[in-house]
């Protein structure tokens, strides 16, 4: 069985060094630690975390909640998450929360004094519930801002608002929006963004709507009862799951009504048609929320910082302008 002295000689370092560089890497330089770690990976080393823990107080665990599995959305976040889990030597678990701010609560409480801190993606709990939380563990919220709380917020409600002056521009005047999911502290201020850029618009708000295919069917009848000649939903998969309905009802994009999404269908594998959408950089909100948890997790409590990354508008063929 491979020792860290068995480490420590491979890499041409003390014993000592090589405990540091694993349990507490920002006491090594960065050529140090990679030195190590890649000694560490050739002979099949495994630290004992139980054992970090003692020394350190720290378990190199951290949790990084999400609403649900299913909403594709998630994927790139919880990748770049484990992306900076893994570089500074740590393990990510991910939990899902369902939406529910109950579970989401229980899920906090029971991980508590197992991992050294929550990233959480779009949490519903109260900001008073989510301050408390973060006045036990270190927590860093994503897309969600809260007092005293760090954060990474995509800010997708700018980019609803190029959203609504790419089809004002296009000479739309009656604009559906789906929003959603119920609790989001996110949607009304996407629904007010586009308000404000399309003073001249009327837009029917419709929802709230879960992310999901099925929602997106339900909602193909009230957006056609708005009479409105342009939708901009909120979820890809719910978009996909409205033109679905629309396709089936004979109604095509751009020809009948545009179609506009406020997160990018590529992303998912999804773009079909090709839709109207903004790129979100997904993967790198994940990334920095779980790097400035890290910050948190290695320098004790400071103050709080708010990260807002911005979006593009890509239009595509999905939008056009209004049926005469």
């Amino acid at each position: 069985m491979t020792k860290l002295e068995d480490v420590a000689e491979e890499a041409g370092v003390s014993a000592s060094t090589v405990s540091r560089a694993l349990s507490r890497p920002d006491m090594v330089s960065e050529a140090t630690r990679t030195r190590v770690l890649d000694a560490a990976e050739r002979l099949g080393y495994r630290h004992n975390q139980a054992a970090r823990a003692l020394v350190t107080g720290r378990t190199g665990l951290l949790a990084f909640s999400v609403p649900s599995l299913a909403n594709p959305y998630y994927a790139p976040v919880i990748a770049g998450a484990q992306a900076a889990a893994e570089e500074a030597g740590c393990e990510l678990i991910v939990v899902v929360t369902d939406g529910s701010a109950e579970r989401e609560q229980a899920l906090y409480a029971r991980l508590s004094e197992r991992v050294d801190g929550f990233a959480a993606a779009a949490p519903v709990s109260a900001g008073t519930q989510l301050s408390q939380v973060a006045r036990k563990r270190p927590l860093v919220t994503l897309n969600r801002r809260v007092r005293g709380v760090s954060s990474v917020v995509v800010d997708t409600p700018a980019g609803m608002g190029a959203l609504g002056g790419h089809l004002a521009g296009l000479g739309h005047r009656r604009i559906a929006y789906l929003g959603g999911p119920d609790g989001s502290w996110l949607d009304p201020r996407r629904l007010s963004a586009l308000r404000e850029a399309v003073p001249d618009c009327e837009v029917a708000a419709l929802g709230p709507y879960p992310p999901e295919f099925e929602a997106g069917v339900r909602a193909a009848d009230a957006v056609l009862d708005t009479g409105c000649t342009a939708v901009i939903a909120y979820s890809s998969t719910l978009l996909i799951g409205l033109l679905h309905r629309l396709t089936l009802l004979g109604k095509s994009a751009p020809h009948d009504l545009s179609l506009a999404c406020a997160d990018d269908l590529s992303a998912s594998g999804l773009a079909m048609p090709e839709v109207t959408a903004l790129h979100v950089p997904a993967a790198e909100a994940g990334r920095r929320a779980v790097q400035r948890l890290l910050e948190t997790v290695t320098s004790g409590p400071t103050a709080a910082t708010h990260q807002l990354l911005p979006v593009e508008l890509l239009t595509r063929a999905s939008t056009g302008r209004p049926a005469a």
